[in-house]
This record gives structure tokens, C-alpha cells and sequence, in this order.
């Protein structure tokens, strides 16, 4: 097995082997991969952190060992937790603006290494003990199918990338999200941090915010903002209407 690493702050995980497919997620700086399957221009990867499934252009691979790997899936996460953070590549002094939710392997001393090359944190903050904290800073961030960072997210990536940066690993969509975590039986029983699900006509879940209390909710829909929510779903003061169909609401912690 191969195995890959993000070397840059964002790289496209696409649905296909093309320029022209859908990106689907994101891989972030730090995070490993494996590779299933190469092509000329394309290499095929499952993610470590989400076992997610997607292609992303080999120009954009960079290899990592067998020994790094597994290292690396032992070792407890260092994370970016500000909308930018700063870092140089010593070896040419040249400089990466890394979004939250970004994993530093290997970090010691402001200091994390992929492979030869050393990058040096400036300005590295805690995670805020406070998840809401964290939620709110994405407010306004825009809307964008298969993205994870603060200048463009969906509502899954919204909801895994919060999540990661207190140490729990959600999987990449709605879907599958939905399987995770314990069910919370009543709406008015709802805590901060709980995640509410939403499906469609066909009963598909297709939707995922996190609970503010028991009547609000953060959420990525055009842009992440915070609306009301009843037993029916999501109200939309801004179009005086129900967005979205509430179907379950589960706790991940």
C-alpha cells in the first residue's frame, strides 16, 4: 500500500479523475491518505482521517512512508484552530496560510515536518474551550459544496471540521454523519454541540447543523448563519418559511 500526505493548505478531492468532476471534499495540510488506484494525471485516495473515497491531481501528491504513516496514526493531532494561521517552509522561507482544522505531524518547538521539510507556526492558538466558540467564528463563511475551511464550506464539512478540532472524528457527509453518536429523543431535550439531521421528500438525509440550545441552530445554507428550529425543522426568518425537515437529532458526545 501507498500511502500520500497534504503538503499544501487545501487540495480538491474530486468525485472523478477529471478537472471537470464535482469536488466532493477537501484534504486539509497534515492530513495522510492512501492510494488506491494512479493514473497519468489523477491518483484515487481513502482518507485516514474520514475514510473518504476521491481523486485528487498527482501534481498536487506527495508520497509519505510506511514508517511515517503509521507514526502519524498514532500520534495525537496538533490542529490549526484560527481562520488563518501562518507558517514558513524553512527551506526557502517561503509562506502557507493554513485554515483551521489543519494537522501539524510531527510537532515540536512551533515546528511540524513533512517528509525533509520543516514548517515553523508564528502564530499558533489554543482550541477554545468552547465549541460554540468555534461554531460562531464560521459565521458569514460562504456556502460551498465539498468545502471545509472558513472561506468555503457545506453543512457536513461545517459540521466535521468544528467537530475535529475538539478531538472527534465525524465522517465527511450528512448520511453518514446520521450514523453516528446516541439519538436524542425530543427536540426540547436538545443541548449545545448536539447535531440535527434533515431529510427530503424521499426520506434522504440530506442536511446537518449543530444545536445552539433547544431552538437555535448554526448551520451552512448560502452562508453559515443561525436560525430557529421547531419540531417541524428549520425556519428561515430571512425567507419567512421552513428550510428544512427535521428527521432525527443525535449527540456525539
Amino acid at each position: 500500500m501507498e500511502y500520500g500526505i497534504s503538503k499544501i493548505a487545501i487540495i480538491p478531492v474530486r468525485a472523478e479523475g477529471s478537472e471537470r468532476s464535482e469536488m466532493v471534499s477537501q484534504l486539509l495540510f497534515g492530513e495522510t491518505y492512501a492510494v488506491t488506484e494512479q493514473q497519468e494525471k489523477w491518483v484515487k485516495i481513502i482518507t485516514s482521517f474520514d475514510a473518504y473515497e476521491g481523486w485528487i491531481s498527482r501534481v498536487q501528491f506527495t508520497a509519505l512512508s510506511t514508517d511515517d504513516y503509521q507514526k502519524l496514526q498514532q500520534e495525537k493531532p496538533v490542529l490549526t484552530t484560527k481562520a488563518l494561521t501562518t507558517v514558513t517552509k524553512q527551506k526557502d522561507g517561503s509562506t502557507l496560510y493554513l485554515p483551521a482544522g489543519c494537522t501539524l505531524p510531527f510537532f515540536a518547538d512551533n515546528s511540524c515536518k513533512i517528509n525533509s521539510d520543516v514548517f515553523t507556526i508564528a502564530d499558533l492558538d489554543k482550541t477554545s474551550s468552547d465549541l460554540m466558540v468555534t461554531a460562531k467564528s464560521y459565521l458569514n463563511s460562504p456556502y460551498l459544496w465539498g468545502g471545509r475551511t472558513h472561506f468555503g464550506i457545506d453543512c457536513s464539512g461545517f459540521a466535521q471540521t468544528v467537530y475535529k478540532q475538539y478531538g472527534i472524528n465525524l465522517k465527511r457527509d450528512a448520511s453518514q454523519q446520521v450514523e453516528q453518536g446516541k439519538v436524542v429523543d425530543f427536540l426540547q431535550g436538545a443541548k449545545a454541540g448536539d447535531l440535527a439531521f434533515f431529510d427530503n421528500e424521499e426520506g434522504r438525509i440530506v442536511h446537518v447543523g449543530i444545536m445552539l440550545n433547544n431552538e437555535q441552530i448554526i448551520h451552512a445554507s448560502g452562508r453559515v448563519k443561525i436560525d430557529t428550529i421547531d419540531d417541524q425543522g428549520i425556519y428561515s426568518e430571512e425567507f419567512r418559511k421552513h428550510t428544512h425537515k427535521l428527521r432525527i437529532i443525535k449527540r456525539m458526545v
